[in-house]
């Protein structure tokens, strides 16, 4: 067995800001690298869950409604890849992934409508909470009765630092986007926000000055960041396009299995657990292979053995009934709730079938985007993760 160096550890008992070497929660080009590698090397990384400690295995979903998200994503690193620099492609193998033996546990939550929201915000307004029990590659929760799953952990979250240019454009472009409706519940983006910011090893005016502009890390953007791509998992390579001298490298926001669309926001299985990486360089390859806005990715070999799929399908009327033209966001929805209200038959209640949704490795698919008025988008729930039959009879 090959020794992997543990660059960035964590201690469970501590919040990210009183780590030894702290990680950050906002990107910005300035946030001082946590250690530096050079191509070709491999390392470990330590992660906390992503609310950093505020989510606690018992049954009470009130730290779910009072979640502070001004803190989240608390994410390990940067790393300054030597010799990396603007324009060149920066190549990430997950090597292997796994969970803490001292946190054999996740969660997986409803945010409520006034703190975050969810993707079915409007029919799930209300906080809740759902634990899950890791049994080696399987789970069960006392929450989600009368179901087992394979899961397949990967890191929600893994992104490279923007240029101050990028940044810059991010905030301009969101700013743009809060200003058509200021007053929105759950908010149309978030832009940047100094309070419960952690920065590394930042202080005092550089400190003050990033926390103004750092972005935060909910959404995915052009430098990665939070994808929640439920099969990027070990055995799987991802390119990101280089926008600061080091690249700066970070990862975080671990699951243990996940749904197609992390629907509940609070999504997935959310836990701490660690990640061996391995990096490299391929030199001017934003231009020499047009990855420029987004990174692309090789998903690895591993997945849950699930074969056979109940599948419900959606299409591109909203709920008033008013018809829309090839909107995937609608005929997504609509499926997640005809899978919801399906589940319900089989003895499920609307919020645990939504997090099961969230937290099974279910496979969700655009099927048809181009017969109008209609997109039809559909949501493939596995059979074999019940423990009983649930097919109509």
């Amino acid at each position: 067995m090959v020794f992997m160096k543990t660059m960035f550890k964590v201690d469970l008992n501590k919040t990210m800001d009183q780590q030894e070497v702290p990680g950050h929660n906002r990107w910005h080009p300035d946030i001082p690298a946590a250690f530096s590698v050079n191509p070709g090397e491999s390392f470990k990384m330590e992660c906390l869950e992503w609310t950093d400690g505020q989510v606690k295995n018992n049954d009470d979903p009130s730290d779910i409604r009072h979640v502070n998200l001004d803190r989240v994503h608390v994410l390990s690193g940067p790393v300054h890849v030597n010799g990396a620099e603007p324009g060149d492609l920066l190549v990430v193998d997950i090597l292997d992934i796994g969970i803490f033996d001292e946190q054999p546990w996740g969660f997986n939550g409803i945010f409520a409508k006034e703190n975050g929201g969810s993707f079915l915000v409007d029919q799930f307004p209300e906080a809740a909470k759902s634990i899950w029990d890791f049994d080696g590659i399987f789970t069960t929760s006392r929450h989600v009765p009368n179901v087992r799953f394979a899961g397949l952990i990967h890191p929600g979250l893994m992104g490279v630092a923007p240029s101050q240019e990028l940044l810059d454009e991010w905030n301009k472009r969101e700013r743009e986007l809060i200003a058509t409706d200021p007053e929105r519940v759950p908010p149309l983006a978030n832009p940047p926000n100094p309070e419960n910011v952690v920065l590394g090893g930042l202080k005092g005016a550089d400190f003050d000055r990033v926390a103004r502009e750092g972005a935060r890390t909910v959404p995915p953007r052009e430098n990665g960041g939070n994808c929640d791509i439920k099969d990027l998992s070990k055995g799987s390579r991802v390119y990101f396009p280089v926008f600061v001298d080091g690249a700066k490298l970070s990862v975080g926001d671990l699951h243990f299995s996940q749904g197609d669309g992390e629907i509940t926001f609070c999504g997935g299985i959310e836990m701490s657990g660690w990640i061996e990486l391995k990096v490299d360089v391929i030199k001017g390859g934003m231009e020499k292979y047009q990855i420029k806005k987004n990174p692309a990715y090789q998903p690895g070999p591993v997945n849950p053995n699930y074969n056979e799929y109940l599948v419900f399908q959606g299409v591109s009327v909203d709920h008033s009934g008013k018809q829309t033209y090839l909107d995937a966001n609608i005929a997504f929805k609509n499926a997640c709730l005809n899978a919801i209200e399906y589940l319900k038959t089989q003895g499920f209640t609307g919020e645990q079938a939504y997090m099961l949704l969230s937290t099974a490795p279910v496979q969700g698919h655009l099927a048809g985007v181009v017969d109008i008025p209609n997109t039809c988008a559909t949501i493939g729930i596995p059979k074999a993760i019940f423990t009983k039959d649930i097919l109509p009879k």
